[in-house]
Order: C-alpha cells, then sequence, then structure tokens
C-alpha cells in the first residue's frame, strides 16, 4: 500500500514539474492569442518579427542571468553595465575607424566582450571573495557603471562615427533568410547556454552550487568559482547584447540600458527560474522576455493601456510570478 502511495505521488509530482516547465510556453501562446483578439495587426509577420527583434537585448542578458541566479546570485547591474560596455564599445570603434576603418567595428566587438566579461568578474569576486550579499554588491556598481556612461558621455550623447554606420547597420537591421540578425544571434546564445546548463558537468555543479552550497562543497564543487564564473557569463551575454543594440540607435547615453534589470529579472523569474537558486531554464527565461515585449507591443498598438505605464505592467507582472512560484512550491 506504502509503496502503491509512494509511485502514484511520484508520478503527480513528475507531471507537476513538467507543467510547471511548460507554464511559461503556455502563457506566451496564450498572450499571442490575446494579442490577435486585440489588434489584427499584432499577428502579421511584420509585426512579429519586430517584437522578436526588440526582445533580443532582454532575452540574450535573460540567458546570463539564468545562470547567476541558478547559482544562487543576483545581478542587479545588467543595465548600467549595458550602457557602460555600449559607451567602451563606442569610444573603441571611434578611436580605431580613422587606422583600421570598417574592421574598427570588430575590434569594438571584442573590446565589448571582454569588457563585458571584466565587469562580470568584478561583480562575481566582490561577492565571493569579499562574503557580500549580491544584492548590495550589484546594487552598488549599478551605480558605479551608470555613473561611469555618464562621466563618459558628458551627461549627454556619444554617437558612433558617421564613418562606421552604413557598415554597422545591418547587425540589427539586416537579415538572413528574412531572419533578423538579432534573432538568429539570440538563437545561438541560448542553444549554447542550454547546452552548458543542461548537458555539461559546469551546469550540474552550477545548479548544485545554488541549491545546497554546503553540500555542494562536500562534493567537491568550487561553490566560489561557479558563482563567479556566472557573473562572467552574465557580463558576456551583456556585451553581445550591446554589439546588437548599437546600430539600432547609434550612440550611448546615460540612459542607456535604464530599468533593464527589472525586465531580465522578471523575464527570468516568468521563466521559472527560481530566486533561491538551484533551478535555471535557459528557454524559459526566452519566452518570459518574449512575453514581456508582447505585452507592451500590445499596449501600444490597442491604445487600452498609456504606453508610459509599461514599466509599471512589468512590475506586477514579477509580483504576480513571485507569488504564483510561492504557491505551487507550497502545495
Amino acid at each position: 500500500m506504502t509503496a502503491t502511495t509512494t509511485t502514484v505521488a511520484a508520478v503527480k509530482e513528475g507531471r507537476r514539474i513538467r507543467l510547471g516547465d511548460l507554464a511559461p510556453f503556455i502563457a506566451l501562446a496564450v498572450i499571442i492569442v490575446l494579442g490577435a483578439l486585440i489588434n489584427q495587426n499584432f499577428v502579421s509577420s511584420a509585426n512579429l518579427l519586430n517584437v522578436a527583434t526588440r526582445s533580443a537585448f532582454i532575452a540574450i542578458i535573460a540567458v546570463g542571468a539564468t545562470f547567476v541566479i541558478a547559482s544562487g546570485g543576483l545581478d542587479l547591474s545588467v543595465g548600467s553595465m549595458m550602457a557602460f560596455v555600449t559607451g567602451i564599445m563606442i569610444m573603441t570603434m571611434n578611436a580605431l575607424a580613422p587606422a583600421l576603418g570598417d574592421w574598427a567595428i570588430a575590434a569594438g566587438a571584442g573590446t565589448a566582450l571582454i569588457v563585458g566579461m571584466l565587469c562580470g568578474l568584478f561583480n562575481g569576486v566582490i561577492v565571493t571573495v569579499g562574503r557580500i550579499e549580491p544584492f548590495i554588491v550589484t546594487l552598488g556598481t549599478m551605480g558605479i557603471f551608470r555613473a561611469f556612461i555618464t562621466f563618459m558621455t558628458d551627461g549627454g550623447s556619444l554617437p558612433i562615427d558617421r564613418s562606421l554606420r552604413e557598415a554597422y547597420r545591418p547587425v540589427y537591421f539586416g537579415d538572413f533568410l528574412g531572419i533578423p540578425y538579432p534573432i538568429l544571434i539570440t538563437l545561438a546564445v541560448v542553444l549554447l547556454g542550454a547546452f552548458l546548463l543542461y548537458r555539461t558537468k559546469y551546469g550540474r555543479r552550477l545548479t548544485s552550487a545554488g541549491s545546497n552550497a554546503d553540500v555542494a562543497r562536500f562534493s567537491g564543487v568550487n561553490v566560489g568559482g561557479m558563482r563567479t564564473s556566472a557573473y562572467v557569463i552574465q557580463g558576456f551575454c551583456v556585451a553581445v547584447a550591446a554589439i546588437c543594440y548599437v546600430p539600432r540607435l547609434g550612440a550611448a547615453t546615460p540612459t542607456t540600458g535604464q530599468l533593464w534589470e527589472l525586465q531580465v529579472i522578471t523575464a527570468v523569474v516568468i521563466g521559472g527560474t527560481l530566486l533561491r537558486g538551484g533551478k535555471g531554464r535557459v528557454w524559459g527565461s526566452v519566452a518570459g522576455a518574449l512575453i514581456l515585449e508582447i505585452i507592451a507591443n500590445v499596449m501600444v498598438l490597442s491604445d487600452l493601456v498609456s504606453e508610459y505605464l509599461v514599466a509599471a505592467v512589468q512590475g506586477a507582472i514579477i509580483i504576480i510570478a513571485m507569488l504564483a512560484h510561492r504557491f505551487t512550491s507550497s502545495r
């Protein structure tokens, strides 16, 4: 009798877990249907591609945030880091343009990747070696990175050199077989992230560090190293997003990436990653990013709610998502 009861309970638990994993995609499908009902223009191929392209930045950064949160960390600095990396990248390209021509774009992109990973390393080392709460550390670096970009732009705008704009423009506005490059880049980042988290020993060690640090240490896992590496991955993802973002507006400003940390964390939570660590859902985070962008797009198309309230809606979504997590985990 006991064995039968245990088996039935295990089956129910497995079904609940699978349903929980599918929840972000079910929500995404429902929101797409609602968007189509509210405004027929929503389901046009041009609009759907636009939504997917615009969501690429948050989706890419959310992949990195999934690693950080799964490891037991948190990064509130991603928006400010994005602005800082963008500024460094543009300064590098502008400085090298006279000597390298269009190759300055590649040099700037390489610089962005290095600076992004160094920023992530900086966050990770302070959190792990300094043993300071990630919330406090990244709240501090959020202010530091934002101050740096404000200083670099002198409170104004830092544009790309005109000689580079046309050569760089296709990175955001171009496409391959009708699919915009930002979507393809996002797909590549997601596939790589999913492989690392789900199919490698590194991914298993990372989630074990986030699930129970003490048990992980006894198992021979370098918890500090795992968490630091997650912040480096976060910095890499921020840099990739910056590379895609720069040709869109062609400049960096003190407001670049503002409130992106809210959108990124909301996307990750909607996607099913637990804020307490130990579980990461890379594909779910991407679904979360798409959900946020679709909601914003529908709000603009429908005129039902002012577009200035998008941030308020996103804030409400993360609260609702956390309440849903708490409700399902307590059952």
